[in-house]
């Protein structure tokens, strides 16, 4: 049953393989969320980490390297994130949004809430593939002198 769960969650056997990131050492931001469940709609209050392009939690902020995480978001197949106080009716709440799914969090403030965003929202930008250097057309280093 458990290896079928990781099959439907996409994870691996190996509960080391999260592509190599350090998640307990030098994260890029950290902090509390109350993150609304997946299949049961409850919110709970999870520890949160973003690094090298990864959105990891935990149920406690004691992160080390035999910590295992609750679950993993790679921020590159993220569409957006932004405010959601007018969809969830709660203050400081935010959605991380991907072509098939939305996740919900709220931050325990206003500013909290505003650093998450800019956080993943970097992030985001950081590691999404953009153009890469074979899809580069430079006309000029392909035009003859006149």
């Amino acid at each position: 049953m458990a290896s079928l769960w990781r099959a439907a969650t996409g994870m691996s056997d190996n509960s080391t393989d999260y592509d190599g990131v350090e998640f307990w050492s030098n994260p890029e931001r950290t902090g509390w969320l109350t993150k609304q469940g997946e299949y049961i709609k409850t919110w709970r209050r999870r520890w949160f980490v973003l690094k090298q392009g990864k959105l990891f939690w935990f149920k406690d902020s004691a992160v080390t390297r035999a910590s295992r995480p609750r679950g993993v978001v790679p921020v590159a197949t993220c569409l957006t994130v932004k405010g959601a106080e007018d969809i969830l009716n709660k203050p400081n709440a935010f959605e991380l949004s991907t072509r098939s799914d939305t996740m919900y969090f709220i931050a325990d403030s206003e500013k909290e809430k505003e650093d998450w965003i800019n956080s993943i929202g970097r992030s985001i930008v950081q590691h999404s593939r953009s153009v890469t250097d074979s899809e580069i057309v430079d006309y000029d280093s392909n035009s003859g002198k006149r």
